[in-house]
């Protein structure tokens, strides 16, 4: 095994910082919805939308991840991602209407889509060896991004406006840029003289080309498999009930609990910081084991107990309820460390990865949506978080399929 940093420096801060910024847009928007109705008019329906964006524009513009990487390369794409990510930022933070806060937001959202999708392959890529303790550095440093800005988003909001609350984040594109432009730089040299060599060695009959990139037909074999169908459905209602609660926690524990706007805040940055626990050790975990189910199993039981508590005694250990409900997301890193353990190619890796994130961020964009829709015909949140605790079971079920250790490959040849 190689050492983790010999050769691969830029690689591995390139990942770093490329996490860094996948979650930081979704969460800096919640927690001051009241200040920027100041100065631009959201009302319910407008934050609604603004809740389903994330999930949509992971799901559509992660589908064409994979043919921009085919046209343009791993690395240069992620680079584009950042530009977008970067320009989206600070577009948001200037904005003086709804539709410019849509469209900037829409624009980030779309960097963040096709980041998503990438970087497991990246992981692939230069850290094939490495591939739990990378992926569990990379969603520790996502949970981070998705928690810092909901725990200071009101403090700096309060101090320095709501403008560079939302825009500052920015200054993390610029950080993730940095070493993915050197990495893209130094690739495309060394890929120069691989293919050069490759030229000659298939001149010689001495090997054949190499297919480093998913074929369309690929994705064909991917839309009938089992363990992609699993996958994509575990990671789906994981983002379901993720953005259902990013976009509606403050408002449940306000209506439900006896907390204050300022604890609601908190209470939603608990939520996302328990991600941090579950991003450090499940990939490491998932690694070293023969079949996870037992993870699988662990989600949905922390999603069941927590959902229980907010609906028989909101007002007991209000924090207990939230914490769970937070480590419920640990099969976030699940699968995503799944992406590349259940391949056996770089190739199967974006074609999975495409397939997983894409449809499964459209079943997680219903998750604002679906609870707003409940809580107008219920005229309550017991109906809401009944459904949440509902869909835990879907981690059982499906889990059984993409817990054994099975490769997509392999199925395609069956």
């Amino acid at each position: 095994m190689r050492p983790l940093w010999r050769g691969r420096v830029l690689a591995l801060l390139a990942i770093v910082f490329v996490a860094l910024n996948l979650r930081t847009a979704v969460a800096a928007l919640s927690p001051i919805f009241d200040e920027i109705s100041a100065d631009i008019p959201l009302g319910s329906v407008g934050i609604g939308l603004l809740g389903m964006l994330p999930p949509v524009c992971f799901a559509v513009v992660g589908l064409f991840a994979p043919a921009l990487h085919r046209r343009f390369g791993l690395e240069r794409v992620v680079i584009g991602a950042l530009t977008a990510i970067l320009l989206g930022q600070l577009a948001r933070g200037a904005s003086g209407s709804y539709l410019v806060l849509v469209l900037a937001s829409t624009l980030t959202f779309a960097g963040m889509g096709v980041a998503n999708v990438l970087l497991p392959p990246l992981v692939k890529r230069y850290f094939p060896d490495r591939i739990g303790l990378v992926t569990s550095l990379y969603a520790t440093v996502m949970a981070l991004g998705a928690s810092v800005p909901a725990l200071i988003a009101v403090q700096v909001s309060d101090s320095a406006g709501w403008r560079v609350s939302v825009g500052m984040w920015s200054v993390l594109a610029v950080l993730a840029l940095l070493p993915l432009v050197l990495l893209s730089a130094r690739e495309r040299r060394v890929r120069r003289a691989e293919r050069q060599e490759a030229v000659e060695r298939r001149a010689s009959a001495e090997e054949p080309a190499a297919v480093d990139v998913p074929t369309p037909a690929v994705f064909g074999l991917v839309w009938r498999s089992p363990i992609a169908w699993s996958l994509m459905l575990v990671f789906g209602v994981t983002a379901l009930n993720s953005y259902a609660l990013f976009a509606w926690l403050p408002e449940i524990l306000l209506d439900v609990s006896t907390v204050s706007q300022e604890q609601s805040g908190a209470l939603l940055s608990l939520f996302a910081v328990m991600g941090l626990p579950a991003a450090l050790l499940v990939p490491i975990l998932a690694a070293r084991m023969r079949n996870v189910y037992p993870l699988m199993a662990a989600g949905a039981i922390f999603d069941i107990v927590g959902y229980g508590g907010l609906l028989l005694a909101p007002d007991a250990v209000t924090w207990l309820w939230v914490a769970l409900v937070g480590l419920g997301g640990m099969l976030f890193p699940l699968c995503l460390v799944l992406i590349n353990l259940r391949t056996r190619t770089h190739e199967g890796a974006v074609a999975l990865s495409s397939f997983v994130q894409s449809f499964g961020y459209g079943l997680g964009a219903l998750g604002p949506l679906l609870l707003g829709v409940l809580h107008e015909a219920s005229g309550g949140w017991t109906v809401p978080l009944l459904f949440l605790l509902a869909t835990a079971l879907t981690f059982a079920i499906c889990g059984i399929v993409v817990s054994k250790p099975r490769m997509l490959e392999d199925q395609w040849h069956n």
